[in-house]
């Protein structure tokens, strides 16, 4: 899993290998006579949507770039360098997505969707950055996995849920919560094996 607050205030992804950009500020609200269903091209999709393990709003694990343009718009901020090989692995805020939400895209699919701080976008659990990893496992019981932060003592750790009993393949979909010193959740990931990365796309 990508290490996305761990070190303070690189919050939003200590991404040594697909460094992406912090969240932008929040866009400008809509026009209030525009469409406002997610679904629709070109609306902007808000905070009610939920994350899960295969996606969030119009955005669907498997999408083409194109596709994930098409839904949420472009990179927000196009001259941030979003990993050393964009053409293989890109990380980026979409125009109109909501503030906190990035896009894991690789060899032009996308792989995973990343929730980081200053976001209200709750999974499809209705769990949220800044809860405790007691919730979250209460929430997920069993199924949840629970292992040692790559680069933290405890209480970080991560807890993942799995789809498949094999988180390698590519039809593999989770969620994984970060949980940083404080014992609360950092940052979630929704999606396909490209959740488990620690730095940046690797």
């Amino acid at each position: 899993m990508i290490r996305l607050v761990a070190l303070g205030s690189v919050a939003v992804l200590s991404l040594a290998a697909c460094g992406a950009p912090p969240p932008e500020s929040a866009d400008a609200p809509a026009d209030p006579a525009a469409p406002t269903s997610p679904m629709e091209p070109g609306a902007p999709v808000s905070a009610a949507e939920k994350l899960t393990a295969q996606g969030f709003g119009p955005l669907r694990i498997g999408m083409t770039r194109a596709e994930v343009e098409a839904a949420l718009g472009p990179d927000s901020d196009p001259e941030a360098v979003g990993g050393p090989d964009p053409a293989s692995c890109d990380m980026f805020r979409p125009a109109r997505a909501p503030e906190g939400l990035l896009v894991m895209v690789e060899n032009g699919v996308l792989t995973s969707v990343w929730l980081t701080r200053n976001t209200t976008i709750e999974t499809d659990r209705a769990l949220n950055i800044g809860d405790h990893a007691a919730e979250v496992k209460r929430v997920y019981g069993a199924a949840a996995e629970v292992v040692p932060h790559k680069y933290e003592p405890a209480p970080s750790e991560y807890i993942t849920v799995w789809s498949t009993a094999d988180h390698q393949i590519a039809a593999a979909r989770g969620l994984v919560y970060e949980i940083g010193q404080d014992g609360r959740v950092q940052s979630i990931a929704g999606g396909g094996p490209s959740i488990q990365y620690v730095e940046g796309c690797a």
